[in-house]
């Protein structure tokens, strides 16, 4: 599967998200370098899934947010989301239940991959890669929760993306689907380079990362 070449480190600088009369994060710095995973923890109401809304440009109000988010030497400040270049994968698949699987997946394509048949091929070979040689025409109503995971970041790794951001996407599947599936997404944004952020209430999934965690609260 193709990803964005030029693989750089996702950083924040001195980030702070605030509600009305309460503060959920405040002065926060890390950098993701490219390949590397970093997991966020902290308990519900932390800010978690909103910093990663920030840093993928979808947070507004009733939040407020003060600080900096780079991608390599590039700031992210003030982008829109799809100029931001950054993946995110939610619990929920959210799949265009009027798609087919190649539908979906055609879907998150770039606009620069043009050509009818260079796109069916480049869908072809992310779901052979994926273990779902042959489902292109499939319902995704007929997918089983592991499957369905699949074509999810599937879609969003076709974007190509420079970073990745997952919002707890294991967390709806059972213990074994949701070992298989952490495996699949840690080893493919290792591979791809990707600086990913982890948000999780797992303990598991932050140690299968491999790298370091950053607790919120």
């Amino acid at each position: 599967m193709t990803v964005a070449s030029g693989a750089q480190p996702l950083r924040l600088a001195d980030v702070r998200i605030a509600l009305p009369g309460r503060v959920l994060i405040d002065g926060l710095s890390f950098t993701v370098e490219a390949g590397r995973i970093v997991t966020v923890m902290g308990p519900s109401g932390s800010g978690k899934s909103a910093l990663l809304s920030w840093i993928g440009g979808f947070l507004g109000p009733p939040f407020a947010v003060h600080g900096d988010v780079f991608l390599g030497t590039r700031s992210l400040n003030g982008a829109a989301p799809h100029a931001r270049r950054v993946g995110i994968l939610f619990q929920d698949d959210l799949l265009f239940p009027h798609l087919s699987v190649a539908g979906n997946l055609l879907f998150g394509l770039p606009p620069a991959i043009g050509g009818r048949r260079e796109r069916l091929e480049a869908v072809g070979r992310a779901l052979d890669e994926a273990g779902l040689a042959g489902f292109g025409a499939r319902d995704p109503a007929t997918l089983s929760g592991g499957q369905r995971a699949r074509v999810a970041l599937l879609r969003t790794l076709l974007a190509q993306p420079q970073a990745l951001l997952l919002d707890e996407p294991f967390g709806k599947l059972d213990a074994a689907l949701r070992a298989d599936f952490r495996r699949f997404v840690f080893d493919f944004a290792q591979r791809a380079c990707l600086p990913t952020v982890l948000v999780t209430h797992d303990a598991a999934d932050a140690e299968a990362t491999g790298g370091p965690v950053i607790e919120l609260g």
